[in-house]
């Protein structure tokens, strides 16, 4: 009996390890995404700010536009690169870039170019923002990418559902953190500086803690054990990458990529410009606090998602389709009582509505990505993750950059009433481009697993 012994030791502590390792990936990656939101959500937060010192809503839209527009070319890239080099490099040198670019729109404000001259000033804000998003693309592929190499396909939508949660507490950071830095009494500008240094150490911490894999701390998985036997070299996020091409010929790729871009249109329009509505009823400060119950709304969102779609067996195209279904209604109700609606309605239809586009969109860039990249026409290798997560948030991010153009415009002619039916049509559209797969779903009983 002693020769069995030392095997089931050692496989018990290879597996408490692996357990261990899974935590710390898990925690170090979810706080990559959140530093990501932070810095990205300071920026909304000062809006009014930066209106006030001169910055007006044109350059506020085009800004958005910019950042959204190299946010996507940027997925593409960031994705395959995760493929193909060491994702922790990319995840550290993204956030160093924020750190970078959050100091350039402060210093653009301090020596109020748009008042020296307004071309310039527009040319610089703009251009900082430009930047900001080639660096923050890097957040969603490549940490997804990590994830992929380290969870196991059982229980993928829960898993996955409750990592997706790390914007939202990035989102609700930043607010507190921006509420408490004016409550202290120093500039606002502080709310740019200080998020934008914790991105830069944090990008430090990802070069020496962030293993990308099991194989670099000499864990061997099951799944790579297996694999390994077969002779399949893609194990373990080892092996080559696949390109774009193939990635796209992926089944139901480019169905998901191109309603993903309706749908995050309609959550970065609530992200970018939501505590800037708030502002209208009330003060800055609480309009930011308010603002956070949306993010806080959709935590629940992705896990709940996450979770059924996981007891359906994968079906999680039906899933999204019911909570965009019940999304538009509630813009309709926006659109016609936002502007006279109990402050306290308003507090509990915001949380409501943070679940009901949370939920779709963590989903489509986590689970769903990672169920599409395990698809049999690519040997279900994980080097395939990151550059089909690149291509779902990159096409996304294309649609919602060309959306948010359109966001000022429509306040200047129809007030915020025209942007809440502009939502209504983009839930709408993106929920018909999904009618096949649904379709499919529900006739063959299909698995996206």
């Amino acid at each position: 009996m002693a020769p069995l012994s030392e095997p089931l030791l050692g496989e018990s502590t290879d597996e408490k390890k692996l357990g261990t390792w899974r935590g710390i990936v898990f925690f170090v990656t979810f706080v990559n995404y959140a530093m990501s939101h932070i810095s990205r959500k300071c920026y909304t937060n000062v809006k009014m700010d930066l209106v006030d010192a001169g910055v007006d809503k044109i350059i506020l839209s085009q800004m958005d536009m910019a950042f959204m527009f190299t946010y996507a070319i940027g997925s593409f890239i960031s994705g395959r690169l995760g493929d193909s080099f060491p994702q922790n490099v990319i995840i550290g040198v993204g956030l160093i870039g924020s750190t970078l670019c959050l100091g350039l729109i402060q210093y653009f404000e301090y020596i109020d170019v748009v008042h020296t001259s307004y071309g310039t000033g527009f040319f610089l804000f703009v251009s900082a923002q430009f930047l900001h998003g080639l660096f923050q693309s890097t957040g969603g592929p490549v940490n997804t990418s990590i994830m992929g190499n380290w969870f196991p396909k059982k229980g993928r939508g829960l898993i996955f559902g409750l990592w997706t949660c790390h914007q939202y507490i990035g989102d609700i950071a930043a607010a507190l953190l921006t509420a408490a830095i004016v409550k202290a009494g120093f500039p606002w500008q502080y709310a740019l500086l200080i998020p934008g240094l914790m991105n830069g150490v944090w990008g430090i911490i990802n070069f020496f803690y962030l293993p990308n894999q099991p194989s670099e701390v000499g864990i061997l998985t099951e799944e790579d054990k297996k694999k390994a036997a077969s002779g399949d070299a893609s194990s373990g996020g080892g092996g080559g990458s696949i390109g774009f091409i193939q990635a796209f010929q992926i089944p139901n790729v480019m169905g998901y990529a191109i309603a993903f871009g309706f749908f995050k249109f309609v959550n970065y329009a609530m992200f970018f410009w939501l505590p800037f509505f708030l502002a209208l009823h009330f003060d800055p400060q609480s309009a930011n606090l308010i603002s956070s119950l949306y993010s806080v709304g959709m935590m629940p969102g992705g896990i709940v998602v996450g979770w059924v779609s996981d007891m359906m067996d994968g079906r999680r195209a039906c899933v999204i389709a019911v909570f965009m279904l019940l999304l538009a209604p509630l813009l309709w109700v926006f659109a016609l009582y936002s502007d006279v609606m109990n402050p306290m309605l308003l507090l509990a239809l915001l949380g409501l509505m943070g679940i009901l586009v949370g939920g779709p969109n963590n989903i489509i860039t986590s689970a769903v990505a990672a169920d599409l990249a395990d698809h049999p026409s690519i040997g279900g290798s994980t080097r395939s993750l990151g550059t089909v997560t690149g291509i779902i948030n990159g096409s996304g991010s294309i649609t919602a950059a060309f959306g948010l153009m359109a966001i000022g415009p429509l306040q200047n002619m129809g007030g915020w009433t025209a942007v809440w039916y502009f939502l209504i049509a983009c839930v709408l559209a993106g929920t018909g481009l999904m009618g096949p797969k649904i379709y499919k779903e529900i006739t063959d009983h299909e698995s996206t697993k």
